[in-house]
C-alpha cells in the first residue's frame, strides 16, 4: 500500500541564522524567499517559522510565516511573504533583503493546522492564505500524486495570483473582483456550488485566509456536507 513519506516531528530548534539563497517575485506585492538553514529539520505541511529582526539599538520585531515548501526539500525552507505597508518585517524582506543576506529564525512550530496524510483533502485559500496550502499540495505531488486533493483559490484579480506557474488541474481559481481578459472560469466569491463540486466525499478541509474569508468558507464547507470536526482553519491578521 502506498504511503506518504514519513515526517518525524521533533521539538522546534533554537534561534538560528539562515542564509537567503533565492528570492522570487510571485506578484507585485508577494515574494518567496528560499532560506538555507544550518540546523534544518523536516516540518509538517502547514507549520510555520518565527522570523526575528534586531535593530542596531536592540529593538526587535518578530513575525510568524507559514512554510510554503515540502519537507522533502532538505536543508532549506521557503517562506512566501506578503508586503504590508505598515509591516516592520515584511517591508524589510521586500525592500532590503537580497540573495546572500542572513536572517534569524526558529521553528518549525506545531499547529493543529497540519496535513498528516489524510485523504481525501479539500483546500480553500483566500489571497496569501494559499501559502500553507501550497506546502500541502507540493508535498502531495511529490509523495502520493494520486491522493485526492483539490484546491479552491480566491483572489481579487490576476495580479494577486501567487504560485501562478504551479497551479494545476487540481486547482479551481475564482477572481472576486476582476478576471483577466478572456477568462472563462469562475468569477466572484466562492459559493456553495463551487465547494460542493470540488469537495470529495468525506474530505478533510483546510481553510486559510482572513477572518471573514475563513468564516464564510467554513459555512460553505458545512453546507456542502463537510463534518465540522474535519474542518481545520488558519487565520492571518494585518501584522507584518
Amino acid at each position: 500500500m502506498e504511503r506518504l513519506t514519513p515526517v518525524h516531528q521533533r521539538a522546534p530548534g533554537r534561534w538560528q541564522v539562515g542564509t537567503i539563497s533565492a528570492v522570487r517575485a510571485e506578484t507585485p506585492r508577494v515574494k518567496s524567499f528560499r532560506i538555507d538553514l544550518p540546523m534544518w529539520m523536516p516540518h509538517l505541511p502547514g507549520q510555520h517559522y518565527d522570523v526575528r529582526l534586531t535593530a542596531p539599538d536592540g529593538y526587535q520585531a518578530q513575525r510568524s510565516y507559514s512554510v510554503a515548501s515540502s519537507p522533502l526539500d532538505k536543508g532549506t525552507i521557503e517562506l512566501t511573504i506578503d508586503r504590508l505597508e505598515e509591516g516592520e518585517v515584511s517591508t524589510y524582506f521586500h525592500d532590503v533583503v537580497v540573495e546572500g543576506d542572513q536572517v534569524e529564525l526558529r521553528g518549525p512550530f506545531a499547529s493543529y493546522f497540519v496535513w498528516r496524510g489524510q485523504s481525501p483533502v479539500l483546500l480553500i485559500g483566500g489571497g496569501s492564505g494559499v501559502v500553507p496550502l501550497m506546502a500541502m499540495l507540493r508535498h502531495r505531488r511529490r509523495t502520493m500524486p494520486d491522493l485526492p486533493m483539490r484546491l479552491i483559490y480566491s483572489v481579487r484579480n490576476a495580479d494577486d495570483v501567487i504560485y501562478a506557474g504551479e497551479l494545476g488541474h487540481e486547482t479551481v481559481v475564482t477572481y472576486s473582483r476582476s478576471a483577466p481578459p478572456g477568462w472563462g472560469g469562475h468569477t466572484g466569491r466562492i459559493d456553495a456550488a463551487m465547494v460542493a463540486e470540488a469537495a470529495p466525499e468525506g474530505a478533510t478541509t483546510f481553510i486559510c485566509g482572513s477572518n471573514a474569508f475563513v468564516e464564510a468558507a467554513s459555512r460553505l464547507a458545512m453546507d456542502a456536507g463537510a463534518d465540522p470536526s474535519q474542518i481545520l482553519t488558519e487565520r492571518f491578521g494585518p501584522t507584518g
